[in-house]
């Protein structure tokens, strides 16, 4: 009887031997896609209608021998000004099409008011009515499924304005010749390329250019590169004065919530400290015993180290910090998390984990100068003491204000790029009265000529890493100084270390240094080989190799750490967000002065407003 009674429920797909019959297939049709997959399927549509909305706009032919009557009882007019509308919805839809695949609400509320607007036009211009249910089926699908387009809108500034102007001034003009050139049959005579370009310059401002047209096909034109020239004009303008949505920044109660967990759990992780960055964000587990800080780079969510705070806790933070991905759409990553951090994180979310390379900690009990493998950095550190260097290793709290400007002015001045780099292993500031626990190793060379900044040559700043620890922060030097100013400084702390308290120090993090050391002994295969090789190619641009070469000076012990990420495909994106983040990359482009960034109060994210019972807009 059981086994009747199981043989019984069996569905159509199980009797025929777990291969689909043909009406489970149907059923998963009338079922529709899964809802995650929804946003990609309707912005690709959303892609394929634009490119059809421009063909519609630009090229007149082929048009429905059946319909083509219904043009002769339209206003004369009527036909260049809906192939300008259709090319307009067109570029639109394609600017829209990357929104509506992150579940951009606001895309989703443009991309409803342009699809009927755009299968008005095509079915006027064109005269078929393929194109307008082409669009009309997508406005239905998004008006279906519209409960998976409500992410919130992403950090923005009016740089943006400036980078539209451009790629969208780029893209008109070259739209604009493919219009001109595409009623070449009703051209006067055979314009050069330069008087068709031209013809769009002119047309693009709204003038009319050097080229003529038989019939009403110089209004399509006409028409057509105006819309080109207003939809430029109208883009960048509605970037440039529209009311900005501000990254999150550390408010003064984060920093102070953010200290007091440190206080007690900041001996975990030696990253804990730079979480202290003030252009992070930060969520905090409804217990508020854990966080997690973060910035938001090219739409990836980027957490850096581990969750601070109580481990019993970690899962709240983390939990947090994947809402907010999710109501913003965003793509969540951690970067250069520990063993444990990815061990939870991969748990607690689904995520998977990479190694990513090594944090380099020296333990300061084992450390000494002496024995063989030592001797260079030994003899490097004899040599520049002789040359008459010395070394002050002090809090920064024991420094007068004076002093500190110096510094603070120097590593500005000897910061060797035009931006400030790091993120993950870097705190952003100097002498901040706030950190009054970090540590600053300084080189002096009293009988060198005096410069702006004295006898100072080089510096090296530490942030606390629990109460026995150090992390190293930033290495500055001036450029006119010996060679091995960093490997003096080091040295010099790990031998201070003890009068501070200090039993380890951290030191830099070096990428990929497994695969560095396996490639380069002994045995190593192929593969392993032209890993290494491509490693120390890109060490051209990157500092790949120089950082392991001289973390393993110091004969540190490695501590691996990690990536967490949600799909491999995500990878690239993430790796490009990283770079950006870390100032490898700047994408910010110079803005005229009405369109800089005018200075806004730090404004919370969406959990810290939920938790004052006002939800972010």
């Amino acid at each position: 009887m059981e086994l009747w009674d199981a043989m019984s429920v069996r569905t159509d797909e199980e009797m025929s031997g777990g291969v689909p019959n043909r009406s489970s297939r149907v059923r998963r049709v009338l079922r529709g896609p899964r809802p995650e997959a929804v946003p990609v399927l309707v912005g690709r549509a959303c892609a394929v209608v634009g490119l059809l909305d421009i063909a519609a706009g630009v090229f007149p032919r082929f048009r429905h021998s059946r319909m083509h009557t219904f043009a002769e009882v339209l206003p004369g007019a009527l036909g260049p000004f809906a192939a300008a509308l259709s090319l307009s919805v067109g570029v639109l839809l394609l600017l829209l099409a990357h929104g509506l695949k992150r579940s951009k609400r606001r895309a989703w509320r443009c991309a409803v008011a342009l699809l009927p607007a755009g299968a008005v036009a095509q079915f006027t211009y064109r005269h078929s009515p393929l194109g307008a249910l082409i669009s009309l089926a997508l406005l239905v699908a998004l008006l279906r499924h519209r409960d998976q387009f409500a992410a919130l809108p992403d950090p923005r500034s009016r740089w943006r304005a400036l980078a539209n102007f451009v790629l969208m001034g780029a893209g008109s003009l070259a739209l604009g010749l493919v219009i001109v050139s595409a009623h070449s049959e009703r051209m006067v005579g055979d314009p050069s390329l330069a008087d068709r370009l031209t013809h769009v310059i002119y047309g693009l401002f709204g003038f009319e250019g050097p080229v003529d047209y038989q019939g009403d096909t110089s209004w399509t034109v006409a028409f057509s590169l105006g819309a080109l020239g207003l939809l430029t004009a109208i883009t960048t303008l509605y970037l440039a004065f529209r009311p900005e949505h501000p990254a999150a920044r550390l408010t003064e109660e984060d920093e102070a919530r953010l200290r007091a967990l440190l206080e007690k759990h900041g001996g975990r992780d030696s990253l804990g400290h730079f979480a202290l960055r003030r252009d992070k964000a930060v969520v905090f587990s409804p217990s508020g015993k854990a966080a997690v800080t973060y910035r938001v780079v090219s739409g990836v969510m980027l957490a850096s180290g581990d969750p601070i705070g109580d481990v019993e806790a970690w899962p709240g933070a983390i939990e947090r910090f994947m809402d907010e991905a999710r109501a913003h759409s965003w793509t969540p990553a951690v970067m250069g998390c520990s063993e444990t951090g990815g061990e939870v994180w991969t748990r607690e979310t689904g995520l998977d984990a990479l190694e990513l390379g090594d944090e380099a900690v020296v333990d300061v009990a084992d450390f000494s100068l002496a024995g063989r493998a030592m001797r260079n950095v030994r003899q490097m550190v004899k040599r520049i003491e002789r040359a008459g260097y010395e070394t002050r290793v002090r809090r920064v709290r024991d420094l007068g204000e004076g002093e500190l400007e110096r510094i603070r002015q120097a590593a500005e001045d000897w910061r060797g790029t035009d931006t400030e780099r790091g993120f993950s292993m870097a705190l952003g500031r100097v002498g901040d009265p706030a950190d009054g626990d970090c540590l600053i190793a300084t080189a002096h060379k009293a009988d060198a000529e005096p410069g702006p900044y004295g006898d100072l040559k080089a510096i090296l700043h530490f942030v606390p890493w629990g109460v026995d620890g150090a992390s190293l922060d930033l290495m500055r030097r001036d450029r006119s100084a010996d060679p091995g100013m960093n490997e003096l400084l080091i040295v010099a702390a790990l031998q201070a270390a003890p009068r501070f308290g200090i039993a380890r120090v951290s030191l830099n993090f070096a990428m990929f240094r497994s695969a560095l050391a396996r490639g380069e002994k002994i045995g190593a295969g192929p593969v392993l080989r032209a890993w290494r090789g491509l490693l120390v190619f890109l060490s051209r641009w990157f500092q790949i190799e120089s950082l392991y070469k001289f973390n393993a000076k110091f004969q540190p012990r490695w501590e691996p750490r990690f990536v967490v990420y949600r799909a491999s495909g995500d990878l690239p994106r993430i790796g490009f967000a990283a770079m950006q983040a870390e100032g490898f990359v700047n994408l910010a482009l110079p803005l005229p002065r009405f369109l800089r960034r005018r200075a806004h109060a730090p404004r919370p994210c969406a959990h810290g407003t939920a938790e004052r019972g006002v939800r972010a807009a």
